[in-house]
Formats: structure tokens, sequence, C-alpha cells
């Protein structure tokens, strides 16, 4: 039976969750909007769809110092008030705000993200990966409700801007709750994290592996959350409708961001549950952007299974792949870090495309051969192998 303790920090992990989507979610429905009115080009478009990832990519290695330095838990309070300050500006009256927000906001959700991993190792190790699936279905629905309230946030509140700022309060919510319920504990600071292991971390292969796997899959994610809804709407969707169906996308992604690490726990390794949600992922991608509109609900819901998979899965590797907290820290860092720069190339170049002029039809065939390409990847990912330092050797064990 769970401790009382273990039971609040998975009701923090949820609420924290919740937030780190959002952020992201809530431009892509107002982009034609924003467009419209606040005269950004596609490529203008496609640099504030980028940013949020960019600065995530950026701020995940940092996570582990601050941790060294303030505390596991501070750390992720100071991300959940850099979070809330990113939103608040990113919808004020001035000019450059909308992109500094953005950035700042990416910056805090790269910093939580990375942090959450190896709390998750730390309070609960038998049951990581399982947790790591929940924490994930909570992202799904943040995404979800960022999607689908964005152009009725609108309306309801009168402008674009009120709608992107009003995130900020499930923001400080979540800061609250977790500020004054945080298992915080002086004997669980995370230790110190020397340069030498992170560069050892880096001549193992399987760090790479890791990394260009959470790369690939978070590009496809990042690209569905920024550009999904205006390649739907060049197909002939009205604005509400192109949200709603990303909205349900994205939910969709709920069932297989909790079960695929149940399913992955079925056989030796991962690799046929990583290829089962990549393959749906192809799927979908097809169904809503090259096969008749007839296809549009069948293709959110293989799209949504296969991303809220893959990502569940993608995490859940950072602690499958690690045999203590601390590795999981590093691994978490390095990975979300690298991974999340390859992964903000994605929707910049799908807005170079749009701008240039290229048919939804060719930017999805492209999409597909990046999932293909991430099958290769996974066929690595998927092996029974985890990295152990407990002699002090840092070394890849089969299991």
């Amino acid at each position: 039976m769970m401790s009382r303790r273990s039971l609040t920090f998975i009701l923090l992990m949820v609420v924290v969750g919740l937030n780190l989507r959002p952020a992201l979610s809530s431009v892509a429905p107002l982009l034609t909007r924003l467009q419209e009115t606040a005269g950004l080009s596609a490529a203008a478009a496609g640099v504030l769809t980028t940013l949020p990832v960019l600065f995530l990519g950026l701020s995940a290695p940092m996570a582990p110092l601050l941790a060294q330095r303030l505390g596991s838990e501070r750390a992720l309070s100071t991300a959940l008030l850099l979070l809330a300050a990113g939103l608040i500006l990113r919808g004020l009256p001035l000019p450059g705000v909308l992109f500094i927000g953005s950035a700042m906001a990416g910056g805090a959700i790269g910093i939580s993200g990375t942090l959450l991993p190896a709390l998750v190792k730390r309070e609960l190790p038998e049951s990581a990966d399982l947790l790591t699936g929940l924490y994930t279905m909570a992202l799904c629905l943040g995404g979800a409700l960022g999607a689908g309230l964005s152009v009725p946030l609108t309306d309801w509140l009168g402008s674009w801007q009120a709608s992107l700022m009003s995130w900020a309060l499930l923001a400080v919510f979540a800061l609250a709750l977790w500020h004054f319920q945080m298992p915080n504990s002086h004997t669980h600071h995370a230790p110190q994290v020397p340069t030498t292991g992170l560069l050892r971390l880096l001549r193992k292969p399987l760090t790479w592996h890791v990394m260009l796997f959470m790369g690939i899959q978070s590009s496809m994610a990042y690209i569905v959350f920024g550009w999904l809804p205006t390649l739907l709407v060049d197909r002939g969707y009205d604005e509400a409708s192109a949200g709603w169906t990303m909205a349900v996308s994205i939910m969709c992604q709920l069932a297989s961001a909790l079960g695929a690490p149940w399913l992955a726990r079925l056989g030796r390794d991962q690799r046929p549950a990583l290829l089962l949600v990549l393959l749906s992922t192809a799927l979908g991608l097809w169904m809503l952007l090259i096969a008749p509109l007839a296809w549009k609900w069948p293709g959110a819901f293989f799209l949504g299974l296969g991303q809220g998979g893959s990502f569940s899965m993608a995490l859940s590797l950072l602690v499958l792949r690690t045999a203590n907290s601390r590795l999981a820290g590093q691994l978490s860092g390095l990975v979300q870090g690298g991974g999340y720069m390859i992964a903000a190339i994605g929707p910049f170049g799908v807005g170079l495309l749009i701008q240039s002029g290229i048919h939804a039809d060719y930017i999805a065939w492209l999409l597909i051969l990046l999932v293909g390409i991430c099958c290769g990847f996974a066929l690595l990912v998927g092996r029974q192998r985890q990295l152990d330092d407990q002699n002090g050797v840092l070394q890849v064990h089969r299991l």
C-alpha cells in the first residue's frame, strides 16, 4: 500500500504535468489569427512555434545543476514561477514580448520536464516507468486543454492576448500546491553532478540512441502542436474545427501515454511496443493530411495513440535505461537537452516549407519519412540495456 508521501507526490506530479503543454498547444489554433492581426509571416510564426522548443532544449541540461544548488523541489518551484511569468508576459501589449514570453515558458518547461523523471525514480523507483506513463497522460491532457480551449477562450475573453495569458492561472495554482505540499527532504537533495560524469555518458552510444529517438519523436510532436491546425485549415477546415481536431488527437494520447509502459513490460524488450506506436503515428498523419477528409477522426485517433505512446515510452526509457536516480537525472538532462534542440528544427522547417508554398501532402510524406528514421533508433533503444556506475565505472549492462 502506498504511503501518504507517495500519494501526495503522484498528485503533485499530475498537477505539474498539466502545466507543461498548454504553453505550446494553445498557440497553434491561433496562428492564423496571429498572422492576420499581428502581421506574422509564416516564417515568423515558425520562429514562434520553435522558440519554446529551442529554449526547452537549452534549459534542460541546467536542471541537474539547479537541483544540485537549490534541491530538486525548490528548483521545480523556480521553474513553475518562470512558467507563470512567461505566460503572463507573452500576452502583454508590448513589442516582442510574445516571443520573449514563449521562450521563457519553454525554458521553464525544459527544467520541469527534466527534474520530474529523476524525482519519480527517487520517490517510487519500483514503479518509475508506469508512473512516467501517468505523468505523460497529464502532459497530454494539458496539451488537449490548450488546443481545444484556445479559440473559445479568445472569443469569451475578447482577445487572443487574454486567452494566452489565462494559462498562467493554472501555473500559479500548480506553484502554490507544489510549494506547500512538495515532498521536501533534506536527505534527498540531488547529488553533485560532475562534468566528467556527463562526458562519460556522452561517450556511450546508448545515450546518443536515446537522445536521437527523443529528438525525432519530439520534433513530430511539436510540429503537430505548432502546425497541425494550420495544415488542416489549408485543407478546408475552419479555425475552431481544426483546433478541436488537434484537441481530440491529443486527448487520444491519454490512453496510450498510460498504456504504453504497461505494454512495454509484456516482452523482454521495448522494440515491438516502440514500433507499434510509431506505425500508429505514421498512419494518423497519412489519414489527416493525405487521405480524404472523411478519415479525419480515425486519423486524429491513430495520431494521438501513436504520439502519446511514443512520448511516454521515450520518457520511460530515461528510467529504464539507468540503474539509479542520479544517472536518471543526468541522462534526462542530456537527452532532453540534446533531443529538444533537435526537435526545434522541425516546427521552424515546416514554417519555411509552408511559406514556400509546399502543399500539405508533401509535408506529410516528409513527416512520415521522419517516423521511418525514428523506427531505426527505436530498434536500438528498445533493447534490454542499462547504464550503471555502481562500481565507479560507467558501464552498459544487458538485462
